[in-house]
C-alpha cells in the first residue's frame, strides 16, 4: 500500500513513497574517474565533469525510468571550496501512469574536503507547481550527509561502513556491508564488482528491502548495478553510459595567427519528417493487443438485460498526437432496460505507451444520461477541461474510467499475506464528473469461478471509489491469472457482466 505522506497528491499519484529511494539510484554515482586537478585547488575525490545515466527496469517493464547524475563543476561557494552535483530521475510509460509518477531533480553543493553538504535543493514536479525544499548549511555546518553525499562516502570507503544522513526532517543511519563479488555486464561495459548490502531504518519505513549495490573493483568504485525489492515489484538500475564531459584543455600559441576567411557551410536540405503510420502494434509491456474486442453479457439479478463490448479499436492521430482509442459500447438490449440503451458509448483517447488519458466522451441514454460528459486531459499541467467549464486541477497521471479499466491489467496485483495489513492495495486517481477520486484496488487470492459455463482460475479485485453513491454497489472485477489478465467478470450491486467472447478487430 502506498502510504500517505505530507501532500495529498502523493496518495493520488501512488508514486512518491519510492521517490527518495529512486533518487538513491542517482546519488550513488556522483564520483567515478579522477579528472585533472586544477592547479590552484587541492585534490578532491569528486570527479568533476562525470556524467552517468541509468536504465531502470521495474518488474517486467523495461525503460521504466530515466536517471542521470552529473558532477557539474568545482569552485567557490561563499568562501568554501565546493563541488556542484546534480541528479534527476523521471518515470516513463506504463510505470509513470499506472504505478509511480516520479519527476525529481536535486542539486547538492558539497565540501570538496570532507564531502558534507553545504547546500541542498530538491525539486519534485508532482502537480501544477513544483515543490522545492532547501537545506542551507553555509552558516551552520552539518555533521550529517544527505543521500547524495552519503553515497559518495560509501564509495570512498569501498562500499562498507556506517554513515549518518539527514532526509525527511530526520537523521538516519545506513550500514554498508560487502557480501560477494560479481561480474556485471551493462550497456556501459563489463565490470568486476563487489556487492554491498545496504540496510537502514529509512529504507524499511519506505517498504524497501534487499537493497544491493554493485561497485566496480577499482579506485573509482562506480555503482554500475543497483537492485531492491518493494511490495509492488522489483527495481533494477543499470549504468547505460559513463562519460566525462570536461573538454580537453586548449593550448593557445603565443603568436597571433593570421586571420583566414570563415568558410561558408554548404546548405543542407531539411530532413523530411517521418510520416505517421496508423495502427502500429502496441508495446509488449501492455497486457492486451491492438484490436482486442471483449463481449460481455450483462444481467440484473440473474435476468439478461444486454450486451456490452470493450474494444481497443484503433491507433491514430488525435489532436495531432499518437493516440489509442478505447471504446465501451452497448451492442444489444434485452427487453425494456432502464439502465442500458442501445449504442450507449464511452470513448477514451489514451497515450498508446502509458495509457494516460488524453480525452473521454460519455454518451448515455435513459437513466445514465445524467453522466454524459466530454473531457480533455492535459497531463503536463495536471488539468482537465470538461463540458466547456474552467479546467479542474488534477494530479498528474490521473486516469479516466475507461483508461483505468485497461491499465489495471498491468498493475502488480499480488495480494497481501496478512488481510489485516493490506500493504498491496493500489491507490490511483480517477477523474469522474468534476473531480479526481482516489480509487483503492484491493487484490485477493486466486479462486476458481464459473464463467460462461466453464471453470477458470481468476483473481478478484475489490474497488473502493471514495464516492459513497458508488461504493454502496460493492464494485468487483475478476481477471484471468495469465499474462493477458483478461477481465472475466464484473459486478456492481445486482448487476453482473460475464465474458462471452474474445475477438480481434482493428478499425481501418
Amino acid at each position: 500500500m502506498i502510504k500517505s505522506q505530507k501532500l495529498p497528491y502523493k496518495i493520488l499519484c501512488c508514486a512518491f513513497l519510492f521517490a527518495p529511494l529512486l533518487m538513491l539510484i542517482l546519488s550513488v554515482s556522483v564520483l567515478a574517474q579522477l579528472a585533472p586537478v586544477v592547479a590552484d585547488l587541492p585534490a578532491t575525490p569528486f570527479r568533476t565533469g562525470e556524467k552517468i545515466t541509468y536504465n531502470v527496469t521495474f518488474g517486467k517493464f523495461k525503460n521504466a525510468a530515466y536517471a542521470e547524475t552529473h558532477v557539474v563543476s568545482r569552485g567557490k561557494l561563499g568562501d568554501r571550496d565546493a563541488v556542484e552535483l546534480r541528479s534527476k530521475i523521471k518515470t516513463t510509460n506504463v510505470v509513470s501512469a499506472a504505478f509511480y509518477y516520479i519527476d525529481e531533480s536535486r542539486t547538492t553543493f558539497a565540501s570538496a574536503q570532507n564531502g558534507f553538504p553545504l547546500y541542498v535543493r530538491k525539486t519534485v514536479n508532482e502537480g501544477v507547481l513544483p515543490k522545492i525544499t532547501v537545506q542551507n548549511y553555509l552558516t551552520s555546518p552539518t555533521a550529517n550527509f544527505d543521500i547524495l553525499t552519503m553515497f559518495f562516502q560509501a564509495r570512498f570507503f569501498a562500499g562498507t561502513g556506517t554513515f549518518s544522513f539527514f532526509e525527511d526532517d530526520r537523521v538516519y543511519q545506513a550500514v554498508f556491508q560487502n557480501t560477494a563479488t560479481e561480474l556485471v555486464s551493462t550497456d556501459a561495459g563489463d565490470f568486476e564488482t563487489s556487492v554491498s548490502s545496504v540496510t537502514s531504518e529509512y529504507f524499511t519505513e519506505k517498504g524497501i528491502r534487499d537493497l544491493k549495490i554493485n561497485f566496480t573493483i577499482d579506485e573509482s568504485r562506480v555503482p554500475v548495478l543497483i537492485r531492491f525489492k518493494t511490495d509492488k515489484g522489483d527495481f533494477c538500475a543499470e549504468a547505460a553510459s559513463i562519460q566525462n564531459t570536461i573538454p580537453a584543455p586548449v593550448i593557445v600559441p603565443a603568436a597571433t595567427p593570421t586571420p583566414v576567411p570563415t568558410p561558408v557551410p554548404t546548405p543542407r536540405p531539411a530532413a523530411t519528417p517521418v510520416p505517421f503510420v496508423e495502427n502500429l502494434p502496441l508495446s509488449p509491456d501492455l497486457a492486451f493487443q491492438l484490436g482486442e474486442l471483449l463481449e460481455f453479457r450483462v444481467t440484473d439479478a440473474g435476468k439478461p438485460i444486454g450486451l456490452v463490448t470493450l474494444h481497443a479499436s484503433e491507433r491514430k492521430l488525435f489532436s495531432g498526437v499518437d493516440s489509442l482509442q478505447l471504446r465501451a459500447q452497448v451492442t444489444g438490449v434485452d427487453g425494456a432496460s432502464s439502465v442500458l440503451g442501445l449504442n450507449d458509448t464511452i470513448i477514451a483517447q489514451v497515450n498508446p505507451e502509458s495509457l494516460a488519458p488524453q480525452a473521454i466522451d460519455l454518451k448515455f441514454s435513459g437513466a445514465l444520461a445524467v453522466y454524459n460528459q466530454s473531457a480533455v486531459f492535459d497531463q503536463k499541467t495536471g488539468t482537465v477541461a470538461f463540458d466547456g467549464r474552467v479546467s479542474s486541477d488534477i494530479p498528474v497521471g490521473t486516469h479516466s474510467l475507461l483508461s483505468l479499466a485497461y491499465a489495471v491489467r498491468s498493475f502488480n496485483l499480488k495480494p497481501s499475506k496478512d488481510p489485516n495489513n493490506p500493504v498491496n492495495d493500489t491507490r490511483v486517481a480517477v477523474f469522474f464528473m468534476d473531480r479526481a477520486y482516489v480509487f483503492t484496488i484491493r487484490p485477493s487470492n486466486s479462486e476458481i469461478v464459473t464463467v460462461n459455463g466453464e471453470k477458470v482460475t481468476a483473481q478478484m479485485l475489490s474497488i473502493s471509489t471514495g464516492n459513497p453513491e458508488f461504493d454502496r454497489y460493492n464494485l468487483k472485477i475478476w481477471l484471468s491469472v495469465d499474462e493477458k489478465r483478461v477481465p472475466l467478470r464484473f459486478s456492481a450491486g445486482t448487476y453482473q457482466g460475464e465474458l462471452v467472447s474474445i475477438k480481434n478487430e482493428i478499425v481501418k
